[in-house]
């Protein structure tokens, strides 16, 4: 990058809180900052545009991008690759809690995913519904609560980690839910209470 003329103690500063913010998200394996997915495609572009590849950034970029499917893929292998007439609850919409923002939010790549597979979409979002339906329109269900989301759901899948999502009452889910399965991209469940809770349940990277 020093070839674009890029001073290095700029790119100390850009890396350092690369790495702070990755740091940070652990916890939060669908979710990276939108704000460095940004500014790592601008930097690719110029590069590019400077005769350079950002072999690094470039790969990261693919790896993020691919994050993004990571429960789709879960999905898959619990059913066998077959998701047809599936109806498939999700709670969160927004790229993270506390906004409506859907930039770069992983919900959009699994809606289409889902909805190409054949699955039928039952969504509840405290806050991104209307800019939801701004993007993709009525192609799926917008629940009125997280609990009307799983009426006959075949398996719930967390997306965005509001608080409300932390504490549901799990007897509630149980008996409306067609199966009890939950797919936690976000982590914030534990696996053995959720298996004595009698549902089947998977998270990202355990």
């Amino acid at each position: 990058m020093c070839r674009l003329g890029w001073d290095t103690e700029d790119l100390f500063v850009y890396f350092f809180f690369e790495c702070y913010d990755d740091y940070r998200n652990l916890h939060y394996p669908l979710r990276r900052q939108r704000q460095m997915c940004i500014r790592d495609r601008a930097l690719i572009k110029t590069a590019e545009q400077n005769g350079y590849t950002m072999r690094v950034l470039t790969a990261v970029e693919e790896v993020n991008e691919n994050q993004k499917s990571v429960l789709f893929e879960k999905l898959m292998k619990q059913f066998n690759g077959d998701l047809q007439g599936k109806t498939v609850a999700l709670w969160g919409l927004a790229f993270k809690p506390e906004t409506d923002d859907m930039r770069e939010a992983p919900a959009l790549v699994l809606i289409d995913k889902l909805l190409k597979a054949g699955c039928k979409v039952r969504a509840y979002d405290p806050a991104a519904v209307q800019e939801c339906k701004r993007r993709i329109g009525d192609t799926i269900y917008y629940a009125c609560d997280m609990y009307d989301a799983v009426l006959d759901a075949d398996v719930l899948m967390l997306v965005t980690e509001w608080k409300e999502f932390r504490l549901p009452s799990w007897a509630v889910i149980k008996k409306t839910m067609s199966r009890q399965i939950v797919l936690d991209g976000r982590n914030i469940y534990d696996k053995k209470e959720m298996e004595e809770l009698g549902f089947i349940y998977h998270c990202i990277g355990k």
